[in-house]
């Protein structure tokens, strides 16, 4: 069956259940202290638009944009379960941010991954990010990876 893609409500039993696994997943690669998760919760804000993307009725991944402005919106909660991976899912995934983003006129992308995420990075650089110093308010931390991207708004 083929995976979707669509805008669905984080307030879920098996999205709260693929978040879990994507918060061990993250703790077992960095610090608590490192790690700068969004809850459920706050995932349901208005500010933020989550994706999920389902293989027939399985929740397999997901990702957010998080607005932090009218110019700057930031990627949160990037993950596609381990069966599901090398499928394409995650770079759809922020194609449908990105595109959202560009639609609403903001100016700026901006993402934290982890420094044990290499294929994460993969996607990032591939879908033109650049590495760049700390952004927004996080702290400067050599458990930390930083992105942005420039869209055609500004």
């Amino acid at each position: 069956m083929a995976v979707t893609i669509a805008v669905e409500s984080p307030l879920q039993d098996e999205v709260r259940t693929l978040i879990a696994e994507l918060n061990t997943v993250l703790l077992a690669l960095s610090p608590p202290e490192a790690c700068y998760h969004l809850t459920v919760e706050q995932m349901a804000e208005p500010t933020v638009t989550v994706w999920i993307a389902r293989d027939g009725d399985t929740v397999v991944g997901c990702g957010a944009l998080k607005r932090h402005s009218e110019t700057v919106g930031e990627v949160k909660r990037m993950f596609t379960r381990p069966a599901w991976q090398g499928q394409g899912i995650g770079r759809r995934i922020l194609g449908e941010i990105q595109g959202v983003a560009e639609r609403e006129g903001l100016e700026t992308l901006v993402l934290e991954t982890g420094d044990q995420h290499p294929a994460a990075w993969a996607i990032y650089e591939k879908a033109g990010f650049s590495r760049c110093g700390p952004v927004l308010d996080y702290p400067d931390s050599p458990f930390s990876v930083f992105y942005q991207k420039q869209l055609l708004a500004a």
